[in-house]
């Protein structure tokens, strides 16, 4: 949440966000290359996700410390499933970008079941929208266009347009927002009954990951 004032110095009405807490995305790349030494570096993960036509029904459950939102389940341990001779370095790359799409995908279908809005477009920043092939997947798991701006650090971005509104240097949210402009957008190309055979497959995974931890645990 967050309240600005007006040129006046009168407070505006504070506003709010629905916030979504997942324990591992990106960071599951970071397991693979620091602690499996699969890659030596995030950027070969598309070429090595694009690599092989799809996962082969094998789904990476990163619930490495639980699962957050929206399970809410700590006894949850990070899993692979549906694991066979003929899988490779390629799918079990393919299988963790997928699972990050996977787990926005849940955080999402959440805030519109609490609040009622349907999401339009999804606005993504940060050094994974660089994956092309993480891209086009969340917005074929999603089924909803996902739009990366021209400057990916959204975060620094925003501290920097709060300090400024702040000291004057632009004088409203219309005017900063004017000033976002985007760089790509991949749209859904995924037919609808692979979207929901995928969906399957990532909930039937995800039930496997529950339960592994005993209350003495």
């Amino acid at each position: 949440a967050y309240q600005l004032s007006n040129p006046s110095g009168e407070l505006e009405p504070p506003i709010y966000a629905l916030e979504g807490s997942v324990a591992f995305s990106g960071s599951t790349i970071g397991w693979l290359r620091d602690r499996l030494e699969l890659i030596d570096s995030a950027s070969e993960t598309e070429s090595l996700a694009l690599s092989v036509p799809s996962n082969e029904n094998m789904y990476l459950v990163p619930a490495f410390s639980g699962l957050f939102a929206p399970h809410w389940r700590p006894d949850a341990r990070g899993c692979m499933v549906g694991l066979t001779a003929s899988h490779t370095k390629a799918h079990i790359v393919r299988a963790a970008l997928e699972s990050s799409a996977y787990q926005a995908r849940e955080v999402f279908d959440a805030m519109v079941l609490d609040s009622k809005v349907q999401l339009k477009e999804m606005r993504v920043d940060g050094g994974a929208t660089a994956n092309k092939f993480l891209m086009q997947f969340q917005s074929d798991v999603l089924d909803t266009p996902v739009v990366r701006p021209e400057y990916a650090e959204t975060t620094g971005l925003g501290a920097a347009f709060a300090a400024g509104l702040a000291v004057g240097v632009w004088t409203d949210l219309e005017e900063v927002g004017k000033m976002w402009k985007s760089d790509r957008v991949w749209k859904p190309e995924m037919v609808a009954a692979e979207r929901e055979r995928c969906w399957k497959g990532w909930n039937k995974a995800v039930k496997r990951s529950l339960n592994w931890l005993d209350d003495e645990e």
